[in-house]
């Protein structure tokens, strides 16, 4: 065994033998904050589809454009839960190209996620990176208001992009995004992207077995229930529907949503 070194952006205490969720989705992003353990783990992912980069990357189109239609309906804040490993156009950055006040923290899990995030943002007063479970929502929020600077008796928009499959049934997601709903004020939003197994037959299933070995085993959902975690928001149009067809940009044409497991909406309180 060739022993692993460890590079000076990882936080001592990180495990650089298992595969981590944020790190495996910074790989399929061209990032380079990953571990080999990471890359082995998507090289087997990526045997049995190929796709994966692509839908990676869809659901990071998504989010960008739910920022910037966010920003321009006035929303300032913004809490990114699981935001992973910061790349190109994050959330600060698309806010702020509509409303240079906006105000952002991210939220994650893995302490590699959040060390980058830090070191990217040293300097920022409107935009941090706090360590904290999003399945404790008066913690994060408690949290981000002392560290991250947001009023919460204003509106807030809570962000949970591709960060929602890893939240089993038996930590009750939709009680999770309830208290986060009750918790914000009157025009709060949220906007969610979620994996499904809808239509993928036998891929999905190895892709779970994959993600079981992590510290974030994967449940995908079908549109009904990704729909049943949204109750209490007033959804905007289209609607829960393919993350493609969510407002697509002229230069991002849907051309098979099915192609993309996942639901994406956007709503208000």
């Amino acid at each position: 065994m060739v022993p692993v070194t460890r590079p000076d952006w990882a936080p001592y205490g990180v495990d650089l033998d298992r595969p981590n969720a944020a790190r495996v989705y910074d790989f399929y992003l061209g990032g380079a904050h990953n571990f080999a353990a990471d890359r082995q783990m998507a090289a087997q992912a990526l045997a049995g589809w190929p796709e994966l980069p692509l839908i990676m990357r869809a659901n990071r189109a998504f989010l960008r454009r739910a920022v910037r239609f966010l920003a321009g309906a006035g929303v300032r804040q913004f809490l990114d839960l699981g935001s992973g490993i910061p790349t190109v156009g994050n959330v600060h950055e698309v806010a702020r190209a509509e409303e240079p006040s906006s105000r952002v923290v991210y939220v994650d899990i893995d302490p590699v996620a959040v060390a980058h995030s830090r070191a990217i943002l040293d300097g920022d007063p409107r935009a941090t990176a706090i360590q904290a479970d999003l399945r404790s929502p008066a913690g994060v929020l408690d949290l981000a208001a002392r560290e991250g600077g947001l009023d919460l008796t204003r509106p807030v928009a809570v962000l949970l992009v591709a960060v929602l499959h890893f939240v089993p049934d038996a930590d009750d997601p939709a009680g999770v995004i309830a208290r986060y709903r009750d918790a914000t004020a009157p025009g709060s939003a949220i906007a969610i992207c979620h994996a499904t197994s809808d239509g993928q037959g036998g891929r999905a299933d190895e892709h779970r077995a994959l993600y079981a070995r992590t510290p974030t085993p994967m449940t995908m959902r079908s549109k009904a229930e990704v729909g049943r975690l949204l109750e209490g928001y007033e959804l905007v149009e289209p609607g829960l529907v393919s993350m493609t067809l969510w407002r697509p940009d002229d230069d991002e044409p849907p051309d098979r949503p099915e192609d993309y497991p996942g639901y994406a909406a956007v709503g208000f309180r």
